[in-house]
């Protein structure tokens, strides 16, 4: 553990967890597999030895080995403790975490359930850190956040860090003062969710978007709209900004590299005529999508049905598009001998085709053009960032909270940001801390009043 003090706060690194190694090559399947992507942090390494000692993976092995830890957490805990995990999450976590009753949603709902729940103290929560991180901005001041493992992030979260988005902000108020307004999408630090709320902005969800993006527009401001460039243009444009009254700035590193000063005369003049600025970002997973997918399952009978974090292109031509919520309640609105063609992550579309099988209904992935007609065969992949988690992770998180042994670094606080390749945590003071959490926490109230006011 170690203090740093930056320009104008003072942060504490923990590097106590390290990098696998594993690194993306060209032809690699990222698909996630049974190899493990990152290494376990030393407190969960007694559970995972037990875990792959086991002789195989079947429920019937599986199962009894959990119920050993987590049935006395549970039973310690009683009614405090919650569990959660979001529909993105692999099959067997979503399974799992049902089983010992938890909760599994989309973001909107992940992000109320300490705030709408204050009975309970202690959230566990199987999924990303960003969640995790925005579940605890909007908790009560008795309660905990706690995450399986930090090192669950997002690939177009990690194309928006801080110091990468935090240039162009800074160019932009100098340059337009308050008529700047920042949206975020939930894929983001609290640390950005705070610029929104300190531009009289909000945070925003696949499942709201729209409603976040036609207020934004009302208030007659220039949006700049973080970390999702596919989100933000179908969003802008369902409620009608023009694509010439959009400007796309580079994502990542790139992006903070850029600058304002740097364009040509022309390309500064396009920037001060448009509506929208959309940070270049983006989802790899909803990347694979094509129109030629959308035709060839419409083709064959398939209602089509994807994500807004697909290109503009593949929303056009899809048959809806919407949040994990409204996929997976397409799936249950379907009638026996229905065809659905799902664009979306690949470990809930895997879910979604178990739940419709029983049903009588099918579900493909999208992107599973077979070879016989012409396409490469199966594409769609799960998010192998996203799915860092497993039983040894969960296993061994309640039992350590059980025993108050619980690591530290999985405790999740306002302002927390891990690498999630080294799985450094940087934690802020608690000055600095008080300030991200206060200018966050007004952009999810403004999201969540909005999203009320709407339905």
């Amino acid at each position: 553990m170690v203090a740093i003090t930056r320009k104008h706060r003072t942060v504490e690194v923990d590097r106590s967890m390290r990098s696998s190694g594993i690194t993306l090559a060209p032809g690699m399947n990222i698909c996630q597999s049974d190899l493990p992507l990152d290494w376990y942090q030393d407190e969960l390494k007694p559970y995972a030895e037990e875990y792959l000692a086991l002789p195989d993976r079947t429920p019937e092995t599986v199962l009894p080995w959990m119920d050993r830890y987590v049935l006395p957490a549970l039973r310690h805990f009683g009614d405090r403790v919650q569990l959660l995990a979001h529909y993105y999450m692999g099959g067997e976590i979503v399974k799992l975490v049902e089983r010992y009753g938890g909760r599994i949603a989309d973001s909107y709902e992940l992000a109320k359930q300490a705030k709408n729940n204050p009975d309970k103290k202690i959230f566990v929560e199987s999924a990303v850190h960003f969640m995790a991180e925005t579940i605890a901005l909007l908790k009560h001041d008795d309660q905990e956040v706690w995450i399986t493992n930090p090192k669950s992030g997002c690939t177009m979260e990690a194309l928006a860090k801080e110091d990468m988005v935090l240039p162009l902000y800074d160019e932009l108020v100098e340059r337009y003062g308050e008529q700047l307004m920042v949206v975020c999408y939930m894929n983001t630090s609290g640390r950005l969710k705070a610029l929104a709320g300190r531009t009289g902005g909000a945070v925003c969800t696949s499942s709201n978007a729209g409603v976040i993006m036609r207020w934004a527009k009302s208030q007659q401001k220039k949006i700049l709209f973080v970390p999702d460039e596919h989100l933000g243009r179908n969003s802008g444009k369902k409620v009608g900004i023009a694509a010439e009254r959009m400007f796309l700035w580079p994502g990542g590193w790139d992006g903070a590299k850029q600058s304002v000063a740097a364009l040509s005369a022309g390309e500064q003049r396009r920037l001060d005529d448009a509506e929208l600025i959309l940070w270049g970002s983006f989802c790899g997973v909803h990347m694979v999508f094509t129109p030629a997918q959308v035709a060839f399952w419409k083709d064959r009978g398939y209602r089509v049905v994807v994500h807004p974090e697909c290109r503009m292109e593949v929303v056009d031509v899809a048959d809806g598009a919407g949040s994990t919520n409204y996929l997976w309640q397409a799936v249950l609105d379907a009638k026996a001998g229905d065809k659905l063609a799902i664009g979306t992550e690949g470990h809930f579309v895997r879910n979604a085709r178990a739940l419709a099988a029983a049903r009588g209904v099918e579900v493909q992935n999208l992107a599973d053009v077979p070879a016989s007609a012409g396409g490469p065969g199966s594409l769609g992949c799960g998010c192998a960032t996203m799915s860092r988690n497993d039983p040894p992770h969960l296993v061994g998180i309640m039992d350590l909270l059980r025993q108050g042994k619980a690591p530290e670094l999985n405790r999740v606080l306002p302002g927390d940001v891990v690498d999630e390749a080294s799985g450094a945590r940087e934690r802020l003071d608690g000055a600095s801390r008080a300030e991200i959490a206060a200018d966050a926490r007004k952009a999810l109230q403004r999201m969540i009043e909005l999203t009320e006011a709407a339905r």
